[in-house]
């Protein structure tokens, strides 16, 4: 098989000012998830590889610099999946994890259960060898800014122009044809304190099949729960939908019965890309036939 990769960092009303830093936090997680891909290596790897990218970078909504809840402190939610074996891990509300998809990945592989939350996550970090950090150091001063301005008025999307989502997500295959999703997000500004959406739910933010595609999801979360957006999407493409077509059809359902908006990303089985939203912009990219790389907006 070729190795395919495509990556996403949200999909909203993105602003101008914001577009070149979203343009090169997704060409730097293709750089790091090809990087992999293009030695041989496992399509799980360049997964959490492209996803601790996007998650490093402040740009984004997901790791350093999301949101902070009602109570000022981030609280970050992940999920990875495989195709092959339909297994999965998830975390939630985790706030002293710097790249949740990397404990997501640990629950996958090294538990027998597909999702842990909060303290109880943070504990299982410890027992697998992963650093927990101080959670003030995901916060970042333009997120405390913002969260000050919301308390001292109300909460308002024009506190958070600059960083009013952004999700992220990544879907992979390796040469050896494997499939992996994953989606990592820090979640709403100011949601409620324990609040979980769709990133890391299997189904909804995230869905892998090995037989039909693999997908993730941004957007508004309970949205896209509602209509359990990247399944959706994948019966899309398992009733002979072409890709592009297959996450059109899955957002149209977003708005009509979902009644949000979002996006989503998608490799088919043989690792062709597609992708739609219905916002006016989505930060993604993909890895093109000749390899080189395609990044929107």
């Amino acid at each position: 098989m070729k190795p395919s990769l495509i990556v996403h960092g949200g999909a909203w009303n993105i602003p101008d000012g914001a577009v070149e830093d979203s343009r090169e936090g997704c060409r730097r997680a293709l750089e790091s998830g090809w990087a992999v891909l293009a030695r041989g290596g496992a399509a799980l790897d360049a997964v959490e590889a492209a996803i601790i990218v996007l998650e490093d970078d402040p740009t984004f909504d997901a790791g350093f610099g999301s949101h902070l809840n009602l109570d000022g402190r981030v609280e970050l939610d992940a999920i990875v999946m495989d195709g092959a074996t339909l297994k999965a891990g998830a975390v939630a509300g985790v706030q002293r994890i710097r790249n949740p998809i990397r404990l997501a990945r640990k629950v996958m592989e090294s538990s027998e259960h597909m999702m842990m939350i909060a303290a109880g996550a943070e504990q299982f970090a410890r027992e697998q060898g992963l650093p927990l950090c101080d959670p003030e150091e995901l916060v970042l001063d333009r997120e405390r800014m913002a969260w000050r301005r919301c308390r001292e008025d109300r909460h308002a999307a024009e506190h958070h122009v600059d960083h009013a989502m952004g999700t992220v997500g990544a879907v992979a295959m390796d040469v050896q044809g494997h499939l992996i999703a994953g989606t990592s997000t820090g979640g709403t500004c100011c949601k409620h304190a324990g609040r979980v959406g769709d990133s890391p739910l299997i189904g909804c933010g995230c869905y892998c099949d090995a037989e039909v595609g693999g997908v993730s999801c941004t957007g508004l979360g309970e949205a896209i729960m509602r209509v359990v957006m990247a399944k959706t999407a994948v019966e899309f493409l398992r009733a002979g939908h072409a890709p592009d077509a297959a996450a059109k059809a899955a957002t149209r359902v977003l708005h009509q019965r979902g009644r949000g908006t979002g996006g989503l990303i998608l490799l088919d089985k043989n690792g062709t890309p597609g992708f739609a939203f219905n916002t006016p912009r989505m930060a993604f990219g993909y890895v093109a036939p000749d390899g080189s790389f395609v990044v929107q907006p």
